[in-house]
């Protein structure tokens, strides 16, 4: 076994960990006195965390050279994808049971909610096309225009979480300055890749 795929197993466990706590707290009862309202809480932060970590692969690989890093996106995406599905359906059915009428009503009353689950609909696509035949499909160029769809998700995501907040923004603000880093990274080279091209065809 090659160390890609060694380190694809422990980062695919590992990934399930939080999820394995979260059971074993709940078979023991101790999500606290509102365990719906706790697995949400919870599986709402994964989806970030997962998210920006998948955010912060391109950045790393460029600016230290860990090429490797690529190999795991995928699944870190997917990983982001599937703790914000958890989310969605623990929402849906567990707190709103299924009730459309329900979920649309807390939708008008409450737009944090539209907005969460407008940044989880816009990971759909980026679910979908995240195989190589899509790549292939689609073409390099469209596929990276399309999973920048990533950065309106978690802005999205970071607005919903500040909005559940009642008095303790730190986490929301932490997310935030996170991902203004890698915005501006993004803004960054973006900018200066014209220039090194250009002075290398000056170069030579």
């Amino acid at each position: 076994m090659d160390d890609i795929k060694f380190n694809k197993i422990i980062l695919f466990v590992n990934s399930l960990v939080p999820l394995a706590l979260l059971a074993w707290d709940a078979y023991w009862q101790k999500l606290g006195a509102n365990p719906i309202e706790y697995f949400l809480r919870t599986t709402g932060v994964l989806t970030l965390v997962f998210l920006f970590i998948t955010l912060s692969v391109t950045p790393l690989r460029q600016h230290f050279g860990w090429n490797q890093l690529i190999k795991f996106r995928r699944m870190l995406g997917l990983y982001a994808f599937f703790y914000g599905f958890l989310h969605l359906i623990t929402y849906s059915i567990f707190d709103k049971s299924l009730s459309i009428s329900a979920i649309l009503g807390d939708i008008w009353q409450r737009p944090f909610i539209a907005i969460g689950m407008a940044s989880f609909f816009l990971l759909i696509p980026l679910a979908i096309t995240s195989t190589n035949s899509m790549i292939k499909r689609l073409g390099g160029k469209n596929w990276q225009k399309l999973h920048r769809l990533a950065y309106i998700a978690a802005i999205g995501g970071i607005v919903h979480f500040y909005m559940i907040q009642k008095s303790d923004f730190t986490y929301p603000i932490l997310f935030g300055m996170v991902l203004a880093g890698l915005l501006g990274y993004r803004i960054y080279a973006a900018y200066e890749k014209p220039k090194k091209k250009l002075a290398t065809n000056y170069r030579n």
